[in-house]
Order: structure tokens, then C-alpha cells, then sequence
């Protein structure tokens, strides 16, 4: 009988909902091999060049219950400790361009609520991003001048919003007016990400049109190809700045020096008892 290959484990999940958001991560992964979930989901199991990271790309398909679905199953496959969303969005915002990105501080689920006949009455969810991650965001983004980065919110629903003067664009700025951009995704991811423990987790989207009458002749321009491209830069960016835990490379990890006599076991394997002498100095 074969020997039975060992569970992949991935330090870092990077999740896409569209085949042009896989293909701009995928660049970036060298060493690539597909794995396959017993239940038929995909990913690409690689590292990030000149990084510690191993990494694992999927690409989920639109919405966020899938994602939330197979973000799940994901996580409990793959064991990271890191879960990124990259892709793109539609901008909600004056000063938004065309090629931004916008790096997720908060994702809102902008359908809860309840209709009443005084109208309706918005009863939001919210999950905050990764606060490392955050702050890796903006460290990386200070780095990235060819990139125009905003660190804001991001609404997220089942709705692809094509009219800037609709009742649902009225909604969005009247119940979530600091929301930068909207997207279908992010909330399903973070929500599992929640769900199952200490997880880091982040959603990174360029902006490839500003969510109006004009959205398919930005999508035909190849505004997708250059905002995933974006985004996708700005999260391998994150990842640099964020070393994995078992790193020694990590910025969040200095050598703090240490007051008394100790020995120090990271890294090493015993296989019977240490034994500690103290002596003079």
C-alpha cells in the first residue's frame, strides 16, 4: 500500500473570487502544486519568494456565503494562521480612482436590518481587519508609492451596484457612509476567520470601477486585470512585512534582551532531559 502523503498545512491563505484576482496572486507564488480537499476544492499550495511563507490560493467564485462556506473548509483543511481576501471592488468614494486599493480596516454586511414602517432600520454587522495586518498595510503601502492605498472601510452584499444613484447607493451612504468601496466577498471570509480562533485576517481590494452607470466600460477596459494586479501587490507587501510566527525573519519579532540567566530553546529538539549549571561571572 502507497504511504499516505501528509496533510498540507499553509502558513498563509490567500482567497480570490474572480480567475483574473487568482491569476495576479499566482504570480507572485514560486514552487506551485495543486492540492485537492477530499470534498473537490482546489488551491495551489506554494511559497512567497524570499519570504518564509508558505501559501495557499484558491479561488472561491462570487459571494459571501460561498466564501464563508469554503473559507471554513479551507481553515480547518490548511491550518493558517494568516487568511487574506484580494481582489477587486467598486469605489463609493469621490477621491477613489480607478487602480486604488483599499486596504479593509473594517467590512460591513450591509443587508441586516428590518423594514418598518417608518422605514428601514439598518442593524449592521461588522468585523474589524487583523490589527498586525493593518498596521503591516501601512508600513508596506509607505513603501509602495506607485500605489495609491487608502486604509478604509468596506461594505460587502450580495448586490453588484452598477448605479451611483440608486436607493441602494443611497442606502449604502446614508447607513455605512465611510464605506470606500463595495464588494461580495469579504464578509463571509472574515466571518469565518472569526468563527475559527486566533486567525489574522485582512481584505485587500483595488478598485477597478467606482460602482456606476459606467462599470462595464471599465470592466472592459481591463480595469479588473490592473486593480487585481494591485491588490494582489499590495498583500504579497502585507506578507513581507508580516513574517509567520515560527520566523526568525519577523519584524514583529525582535530579540528583546533578557535581564537573567536563562537558555534559550527555540528552534531545538530534545530527545531526554536538559540539564542547567549556573556559574560565576
Amino acid at each position: 500500500m502507497p504511504a499516505k502523503r501528509p496533510r498540507p498545512t499553509a502558513a498563509a491563505v490567500l482567497l480570490t473570487a474572480l480567475p483574473e484576482e487568482y491569476d495576479a496572486v499566482r504570480a507572485h507564488l514560486v514552487d506551485a502544486e495543486e492540492i485537492v480537499h477530499p470534498n473537490g476544492t482546489r488551491a495551489e499550495l506554494g511559497r512567497l519568494a524570499d519570504t518564509s511563507w508558505t501559501v495557499a490560493l484558491a479561488e472561491l467564485g462570487v459571494g459571501a456565503l460561498n466564501a464563508a462556506s469554503l473559507t471554513t473548509q479551507i481553515i480547518d483543511w490548511l491550518d493558517p494562521e494568516v487568511v487574506l481576501f484580494v481582489g477587486v471592488a467598486g469605489g463609493l468614494k469621490d477621491d477613489i480612482e480607478i487602480g486604488d486599493v483599499v486596504v479593509g480596516t473594517k467590512v460591513y454586511a450591509i443587508h441586516g436590518g428590518k423594514q418598518t414602517t417608518d422605514g428601514f432600520q439598518a442593524r449592521p454587522e461588522v468585523w474589524l481587519g487583523s490589527h498586525r495586518l493593518v498596521q503591516a498595510a501601512r508600513s508596506a503601502l509607505r513603501d509602495m508609492p506607485e500605489v495609491r492605498g487608502h486604509r478604509k472601510p468596506i461594505a460587502v452584499g450580495d448586490v453588484v451596484l452598477a448605479d451611483d444613484r440608486s436607493a441602494f447607493a443611497a442606502h449604502i451612504r446614508h447607513h455605512y457612509n465611510d464605506a470606500c468601496a463595495i464588494e461580495m466577498e469579504g464578509t463571509g471570509a472574515a466571518h469565518a476567520a472569526h468563527l475559527n480562533g486566533q486567525l489574522d485576517v485582512l481584505v485587500i481590494r483595488g478598485i477597478s470601477d467606482l460602482a456606476n452607470a459606467d462599470k462595464h466600460t471599465a470592466d472592459a477596459s481591463g480595469s479588473q486585470i490592473l486593480a487585481a494586479e494591485r491588490a494582489a501587490s499590495v498583500a504579497v507587501g502585507v506578507l513581507r512585512k508580516h513574517q509567520p510566527r515560527e520566523s526568525a525573519d519577523s519584524e514583529e519579532d525582535p530579540q528583546v534582551p533578557y535581564g537573567g540567566d536563562h537558555i534559550d530553546f527555540r528552534g531545538s529538539i530534545f530527545h531526554g532531559p536538559v540539564i542547567g549549571k549556573q556559574t560565576g561571572r
